[in-house]
């Protein structure tokens, strides 16, 4: 019961996170790319470091690293570059203009939707696993999301919506979450196995996303100090998860 009370509580609080865009592109533009790379910097880190520190140590503590950990870690890889491939949505976490354009506003919030019943699913497999690692998950979730869904806000402005009715997609999009918990709570209650095989997944689609998708972005902005700043932010992500492994 504990754990459901966890995974409930988590993906509302992510589903809350769809509104912080309104906020942060009422900065100024120059001010808001660099904070939105700070922020992308240490998401990068906080996946790495939950997927290695905690999500794949947790698995294969008492099998070790199984062949079907390894396929499981594989299909979450896969899964994420097939949804691009399918959706033609891609994480980007600059904000949309005329030099930088984004895909159509359904397209991004189509993609956008099915990653949040994923991390939905993802919520509830790791806090059937542990409190512990539900609570590093949900904190990487969390530090991707911030950025993410003020890119995505930017992404409905610039195709025309209002903010009023780019907030409320936004925030359906996000109720995806929800949806996936309460399937995933519902599927692990028929099958043990389901958190075991979520997990390596949800390590695979850390790995893809932190890689594939954020580091580059990172690198397109290659002076001396946004690197030195990136670096660190990457850094401090880790070592938060670091803390939640040790501490939580």
């Amino acid at each position: 019961m504990i754990a459901e009370v966890y995974t409930i509580v988590s993906v509302v609080i992510i589903s809350l996170i769809s509104l912080v865009g309104i906020f942060f592109l009422t900065l100024n533009k120059n001010f808001l790319n660099k904070i939105l790379l700070f922020l992308v910097s240490l998401s990068a880190g906080s996946l790495f470091g939950g997927a290695f520190l905690h999500i794949l140590p947790e698995v294969t503590e008492e099998s070790g690293f199984t062949l079907t950990i390894s396929l499981s870690v594989l299909a979450g890889i896969l899964f994420f570059f097939v949804i691009e491939k399918i959706v033609h949505w891609r994480h980007c976490h600059i904000p949309t203009s005329s030099n930088h354009p984004h895909h159509l506003a359904p397209m991004n919030l189509i993609g956008d939707g099915i990653h949040n019943f994923v991390d939905g699913l993802i919520i509830a497999g790791s806090y059937l696993i542990s409190i512990p690692v539900g609570i590093a998950t949900t904190v990487a979730v969390i530090t991707h999301e911030i950025p993410q869904e003020i890119g995505d806000f930017g992404v409905l402005l610039y195709a025309g919506y209002s903010k009023a009715k780019a907030l409320f997609f936004n925030f359906l999009s996000a109720l995806l979450a929800l949806v996936g918990a309460l399937i995933g709570l519902m599927i692990s209650s028929g099958s043990e196995k389901f958190a075991l095989m979520i997990l390596p997944f949800a390590a695979g689609g850390f790995l893809y996303i932190a890689g594939s998708d954020l580091l580059p972005e990172l690198h397109k902005h290659c002076g001396t100090k946004d690197t030195i700043l990136h670096f660190l932010a990457m850094v401090l992500g880790i070592f938060l998860m670091l803390l939640l492994k040790l501490f939580a």
